[in-house]
């Protein structure tokens, strides 16, 4: 078994906008999230951070995600969200004085990790550019006894009819499925819609988390209510396929009972 870290929408701000004290408040919640994994008893192989690493997309940012991060004892995968901007992601994370899409691929514990840049500059929506597309194409062919697993901050746009801020577009969508048939494909790791979410995509399937920001009320169908609640994926992989468990980080639920380890084997 493979054992890593889904996070997503992480919204770090060094300052704030809009209301007083707008997202400073993440900072805690990063900083939480990474003693949680720094202290769980098996540790991942890998942490993912899949897109809207800051809110503003402000160097200053950048350096206060860098820095909260720091500690983390697993590497870390990062991509680029709608949120973020190239340019300064890149004078401090990446390659100074680049603004260019940000993709890379990588082995980590018997998974081909292949990390795309869906965010398209001043938009919400996502798409996919043909460099990024040729690129995938050539990764696919690398290390071809290992599973892929792709980290993509847009889903991809399952539903034809949905709002399309919230998805790759149709194109992106298509050419993906076209690009990534007959390959051994473990998952898709997504963000950007706050909510915790499960979909099988051509025999794919894709596991949105909802992040570290806030959550989609889903019951509420007219408008976007956002509430309270932060959350992880804990993943593994195993031989068989990929399972991913959404873990609850905020609020903190209330302990009401525990059920000690002996007991629990003795269950029939």
């Amino acid at each position: 078994m493979i054992r890593f870290i889904h996070l997503t929408d992480i919204h770090v701000a060094a300052h704030g906008a809009g209301p007083p004290g707008h997202k400073l408040g993440n900072s805690a919640i990063l900083h939480r999230m990474v003693e949680t994994i720094n202290a769980m008893p098996q540790q991942p192989e890998f942490v993912v951070a899949s897109g809207d690493l800051t809110d503003l997309g402000d160097v200053e940012s950048y350096a206060l995600f860098r820095d909260l991060v720091a500690p983390l004892k697993a590497p870390l995968l990062m991509a680029l969200g709608n949120h973020d901007k190239r340019a300064s992601f890149h004078a401090v994370l990446g390659n100074a004085g680049s603004d260019a899409p940000y993709f890379h691929d990588t082995v980590h514990g018997g998974l081909h990790i292949i990390t795309l840049d869906s965010s398209i500059p001043n938009h919400v929506a996502g798409a996919i550019c043909e460099p990024q597309f040729e690129y995938l194409t050539n990764a696919l062919t690398r290390h071809p006894e290992l599973p892929k697993l792709l980290v993509i901050h847009h889903p991809p746009r399952i539903d034809p009819t949905g709002l399309p801020w919230a998805t790759l577009d149709m194109g992106s969508t298509e050419r993906l499925a076209e690009v990534l048939a007959g390959h051994n494909v473990a998952g898709i790791l997504s963000g950007h819609i706050h909510i915790n979410r499960v979909m099988h995509w051509h025999g794919i399937p894709i596991f949105v988390s909802g992040g570290l920001d806030s959550s989609v009320d889903l019951l509420e169908t007219t408008d976007l209510r956002l509430v309270e609640g932060t959350s992880f994926g804990l993943c593994d992989w195993h031989p068989s396929g990929l399972n991913v468990s959404f873990v609850p980080l905020t609020p903190e639920h209330r302990e009401i009972g525990v059920v000690d380890r002996a007991r629990l084997e003795a269950f029939s």
